[in-house]
Formats: structure tokens, sequence, C-alpha cells
């Protein structure tokens, strides 16, 4: 039960932190992050979707192959998918409380939000999206998980790159890498 409470405090603080770096940090200075989060940014940046909601509807297709092949997984990122996705969207308002240059946002943005995942991943969650894409290709074709995740996040990062400024795709680099190290220091450090 004490485990269970654990992973639930988890998640909500972690998606809590995904959704003030995002709304915070990152969508005033028009950045974007890895992942299905990175897709949804793009999709808000030209077409004003709700950040959110595009992450929950991208991530089905994933969400549905997950739940043929890592049903414990799926079930705890489904869960982390949803909370991190209902924070970004209802902290929304936000996206005008504070102004930072491009490298503070991408840097303050970048440890919010790897300490958000990290602390998710540290009691085994995620929110959902190419992590769990991640796991499934790495156990189909015995991959590293991280150099999958590394392909991912770079092909999201190159289409960032044909929609964004040079400056935005810049620091929306370095947001990447901040919150990849976070992530990694978090992570690593199990209860």
């Amino acid at each position: 039960m004490i485990v269970i409470l654990q992973k639930l405090m988890a998640t909500i603080i972690g998606s809590l932190l995904v959704g003030i770096g995002v709304n915070g940090f990152l969508v005033p200075n028009y950045l974007i992050d890895g992942g299905i989060l990175g897709i949804a940014l793009i999709l808000h940046y030209f077409f004003d979707f709700q950040t959110g909601i595009t992450m929950v509807a991208l991530s089905l297709p994933i969400c549905i192959l997950a739940s043929l092949n890592e049903r414990g997984y799926f079930l705890s990122s489904l869960q982390g998918l949803l909370l991190s996705s209902l924070f970004i969207d209802l902290l929304a308002p936000l996206r005008h409380q504070f102004s930072v240059s491009h490298l503070a946002g991408a840097l303050i943005g970048g440890v919010i939000i790897g300490t958000g995942v990290g602390l998710m991943l540290r009691y085994e969650t995620s929110t959902g999206g190419t992590d769990l894409l991640a796991k499934i290709i790495s156990g189909t074709f015995s991959m590293n998980i991280a150099l999958v995740i590394i392909v991912i996040d770079g092909l999201i990062v190159l289409a960032g790159f044909t929609v964004l400024s040079m400056d935005s795709f810049f620091y929306s680099c370095l947001a990447i890498t901040t919150v990849g190290l976070t992530t990694s220091f978090f992570a690593g450090h199990q209860p």
C-alpha cells in the first residue's frame, strides 16, 4: 500500500512539475521538448491546439500498442500521461506569469520538467508517449532504450528545426539536454 501511495504521489508531483515547466518557461519562449510533448508543442504553436489534450490524442496509438506488450508499465504510464496532460492544460495561465530570457527559460524549464519526469521514472511511471514506444522498440529489437529515446527525440527536434526560428531551435536543444540530464539525475536515485 505504501508503494502504491508513493507512486501516486510521485506521479502527481512529477506531473505538476511538468505542467509548471512547460507553461512557465517553454511556451512563453516558444521552445519545444522532445517526445510527444514536443510534437504537441509544435502543434500548439501553429494551430493553437491545447497541449495536454494533444498529448493524449497523439499518445493513444502508442498506449494501445503498449497495452498489448508492456501491460504493467502501460498502466502506470497512462496515469502519468493523463495527469501531466491535465496539469499542462490547467496551468496554461502560467504562460503569462514569468518573463525570462530564452536561455533562462530553457535552463529553468528543463530542470523543472526533468525533475518531474525523473521523479516519475524513479517510481516506475512516466508521461507515456515516446517512452512507451521506446520501451517496445528496445524490447522488440534488443536495442538500448536510451539510444532509442535519443533517436526518437532527435527526429522530433529535426521536425522542430523546420518550423522554429534558429534561436528557438537552439534553445529548445538546450532545454531538451537539460531535461535529459536532470531526468537522469533524479531517476538514478532509487527510493
